[in-house]
């Protein structure tokens, strides 16, 4: 019954999580509220808070386990992509954490990890299946064939949906993070109160720069006639950007499910967690026969525990590194 502990510092969330046999038995995650004052992650203040978070997350993770340190039996950690210097603090803490116990190394990619996030639990994806992945820094659709054999078939060519929400929350005034506030306001509005365009890109490519400067032209012409508009139309813009968002995503992905005949279709990354983009997979589901996956709330943004369940198939598969191995800001998927 192999234990991983798994280490995830990617970003700004440090986290640290024990998994067992598959099993999770615990996950850790220390969010920095720093970032706040200045509408985004600044990287340095990111690598210095991880710095004091990653010891305090690990000892939370082992003691909420019920385990002891003896028990465990590698370390798997994000090795990228990422930005550089958090990943630095995870790897150097697993390096020498593997070090000082004789354990071995288990380096994960950080996108693979957000899709093995289902086989988290009992509720599992059968291979082949694809797998909208989607956060503040990618948008993918994966052909995922087994646990490491993915390929990515369509991605954004310029920004990422995450970056599309986070830049019109920044446009309407929102405080950061708003992905989060344009979901809450969402559900209060009307998604047809705006008509947004649609980018016609290729294939099961993504593009979403235009739609950004639409909203930001939108915004700055209606504000323009009444100073007054953002406050008084918030709900009704956030639901009509959401859904322009949530149908460009899916409409592709049922381009490509039709496409390579399957059934099996899930959601990951941190824009996974919006409630439109939930609803409408599960109204798409219900219209073409899917067996839907969505993760839970915990493991849609950045986290240890789908570090762990990857280290742990890793694991299985003898697939380790050494103490040689460092970060990759840029990872090939």
């Amino acid at each position: 019954m192999p234990v991983i502990l798994g280490i995830e510092s990617s970003c700004d969330e440090t986290s640290a999580a024990i998994c067992a046999d598959g099993v999770m038995l615990s996950n850790v995650i220390a969010n920095q509220t720093i970032h706040e004052a200045y509408g985004g992650v600044v990287p340095e203040l990111a690598s210095r808070v991880h710095q004091q978070n990653i010891i305090p997350a690990v000892q939370q993770a082992i003691s909420n386990a019920k385990v002891s340190k003896n028990d465990i039996d590698a370390v798997a950690f994000t090795r990228g992509p990422g930005l550089l210097g958090s990943l630095l603090v995870g790897v150097s803490f697993a390096k020498a954490f593997a070090l000082a116990n004789n354990l071995p190394l288990i380096d994960i990619n950080h996108m693979q990890a957000h899709v093995l996030a289902h086989f988290i639990g009992d509720h599992k994806p059968s291979f082949p299946f694809l797998c909208l992945t989607v956060s503040g820094g990618h948008t993918q659709i994966v052909l995922v064939k087994d646990y490491f054999d993915m390929e990515v078939i369509g991605q954004t060519q310029d920004d990422a949906a995450g970056e599309a929400m986070d830049k019109t929350s920044k446009i309407l005034g929102l405080p950061y993070p708003g992905g989060p506030l344009i979901d809450k306001y969402a559900r209060q509005g009307n998604p047809n109160a705006y008509q947004f365009p649609e980018p016609q890109i290729p294939g099961y490519n993504f593009s979403f720069s235009g739609l950004k400067t639409s909203i930001l032209y939108f915004i700055q012409n209606n504000v323009a006639k009444n100073p007054d508009f953002i406050q008084e139309n918030m709900a009704d813009i956030c639901a009509s950007v959401e859904k322009r968002i949530v149908t460009i995503l899916l409409n592709k992905l049922t381009k490509a499910a039709q496409a390579y005949g399957i059934k099996d279709v899930a959601l990951a990354g941190g824009v996974s967690a919006n409630t439109g983009l939930r609803q409408g997979l599960q109204q798409l589901g219900e219209k073409h026969g899917w067996n839907c996956f969505i993760p839970k709330m915990g493991y849609c943004t950045d986290n240890a525990a789908m570090i762990a369940i990857a280290g742990y198939y890793k694991f299985l598969q003898g697939d380790f590194t050494n103490q040689h191995v460092a970060p990759l800001a840029r990872m090939p998927f």
